[in-house]
């Protein structure tokens, strides 16, 4: 088969350092094709250049049988190929339509927008996606995966032959992602490829027909999906033998589990007017707490009671021996807990902030005298969490948007452990990181746990609850439903009581 996409030989260097050597890529006509490797590795690079926003250095771009040589993204646009962020570039004061149409909108005489063709055209790319939608409704209105599928339409919209998605189901829940690769699937029906880049290994068994690994800026191979395994695929994004890995755990937390000590924290009964309604569990010194469950089953609502963000209905809350009763978040952190919150980017990091700011955040009461800041302080208190983390940058006071998504956690999680928490919150630790990233993350927290500060770990991955956690607390409809203790919990035990809490409500509701 011809492929419809071929990068051969591709080289890349950003003042004098190599960002792509010799890397390739070969896309076929309607086909699912993954893109991986960690953040780093030459993915963002490769794409770039396929779509004119880089030039390259060196090797060939042939596309749909003829050289290219894109000067600009709207040059590969009109070519037939089209890139969806991760973060979507879309308006979301203009309506549906308006963002369908972007550039390409229909014209009468004149030159005037046929706003009724055009409103008809929206409609019709929707329609066939089964998403029914108010396409004169302001885009703002929809959620985000409706969005999503927006930014699919305008692919659509432009008869693309290719369309490149980055990590396009970061933001969406369970359901959500279902209708994206039904989206996907009738794209690939239509002869329409799909350059699938993400951090979610499982994704690609589900939707992708071939996948190619990049590290340190070189392609190191391709094969078919159904030819590797997640272990294989996590191999040669490190760089690292597979039965290496699989003697040491598949993720950073080696599946060692903790003798635990002193009972730390209980909660009764806990519920808000936010979701929580019977939430009870118990975690002790030196012990990592998993919280696990589906999306919207409660989880970071219960990390939120815990932590003054939200106040509770009824119920108790019990931090060493005495019942406490948050007002806000600064008397939480004040009684020695940490909240890592699930949203990085919105609810974590301070863009234009430095490495330094963002990390000291927290810091600024103890580093202050008299409401100066202690710069001599914070700057060893900055490179000492620098090393420690291993936190790659080129100084701390380079802007904290500047690094990668697995440096900003780690920026995060730093803010929290320079206060010495006696108990970490942590929403979803590794969402969003590359696979390296999340295992030095995951170390990151073992090695402090063992330093005696206990952590309560909310994750919807299930490997890393089954290897991260001690105990595990399921939620289902804001209230406990389980719990499970290590070792000897297995990823099809969870799923099994996960499937089993759902069906149980669903019977009780008449389902």
């Amino acid at each position: 088969m011809t492929p419809l996409l071929e990068m051969t030989a591709i080289d890349k260097a950003f003042s004098g350092v190599s960002a792509l050597v010799q890397s390739r890529l070969e896309v076929r006509p309607g086909e699912v094709h993954a893109l991986i490797g960690q953040n780093g590795a030459g993915k963002s690079t490769l794409i770039k250049i396929l779509t004119g926003a880089y030039r390259r250095d060196g090797g060939s771009v042939i596309f749909d049988g003829a050289p290219v040589n894109f000067s600009s993204p709207r040059q590969s646009q009109d070519a037939g190929i089209a890139t969806i962020y991760q973060e979507l570039n879309l308006v979301p004061l203009r309506t549906v339509t308006e963002n369908v149409m972007l550039g390409y909108e229909p014209r009468r005489w004149g030159g005037f927008i046929d706003w009724r063709r055009a409103h008809r055209r929206t409609r019709e790319i929707l329609d066939g996606f089964g998403v029914n939608v108010d396409v004169r409704a302001p885009l703002e209105r929809c959620s985000t995966a409706i969005q999503q599928l927006v930014a699919i339409a305008r692919a659509v919209s432009i008869n693309a032959r290719l369309v490149i998605m980055d990590e396009p189901t970061s933001s969406l829940d369970d359901r959500e992602v279902d209708v994206l690769f039904g989206v996907i699937d009738r794209l690939r029906r239509n002869g329409v490829s799909v350059l699938y880049v993400s951090h979610f290994l499982d994704e690609l068994f589900r939707i992708s027909d071939r996948v190619t690994i990049m590290r340190d800026g070189r392609t190191v191979g391709c094969r078919p999906i159904a030819e590797t395994s997640k272990l294989e695929l996590i191999a040669d994004m490190l760089g690292r033998d597979a039965e290496e890995i699989r003697s040491a755990g598949m993720t950073g937390f080696g599946g060692v589990h903790a003798a635990s000590g002193e009972r730390l924290l209980a909660v009764e009964g806990a519920a808000t007017l936010n979701r929580l309604k019977d939430f009870s569990m118990d975690l002790r010194r030196g012990e990592i707490v998993g919280l696990g469950g589906l999306l919207g089953s409660g989880r970071t609502e219960a990390a939120k009671a815990l932590f003054g963000v939200d106040r509770l209905t009824a119920g108790s809350i019990t931090l060493k021996g005495a019942r406490v009763s948050w007002m806000s978040p600064r008397q939480a952190i004040s009684a020695g807990l940490g909240f890592l919150t699930e949203d990085r980017k919105s609810e974590g990091i301070i863009p234009d902030l430095s490495l330094r700011e963002n990390l000291t955040l927290a810091m600024l009461p103890k580093i202050s005298r008299r409401g100066r800041i202690r710069h001599d302080e914070e700057r060893r208190l900055v490179e000492r969490f620098i090393r420690e983390l291993d936190i790659k940058a080129a100084h701390m006071d380079q802007p904290v948007r500047e690094l990668s998504g697995g440096n900003q956690q780690k920026v995060l999680l730093a803010r929290w452990l320079a206060l010495e928490p006696e108990l970490l919150i942590l929403d979803e630790p590794t969402r969003g990181v590359d696979v390296g990233a999340k295992a030095e993350i995951q170390r990151i927290i073992r090695d402090h746990v063992e330093q005696d500060i206990s952590v309560l770990l909310i994750s919807s991955e299930f490997e890393e609850l089954v290897e991260g956690a001690d105990r595990i607390f399921l939620l289902h409809d804001g209230r406990t439903t389980s719990t499970l203790r290590n070792p000897g919990v297995t990823e099809d035990m969870l799923i099994g009581a996960v499937a089993h809490n759902a069906n149980e409500a669903s019977v009780q509701d008449g389902q």
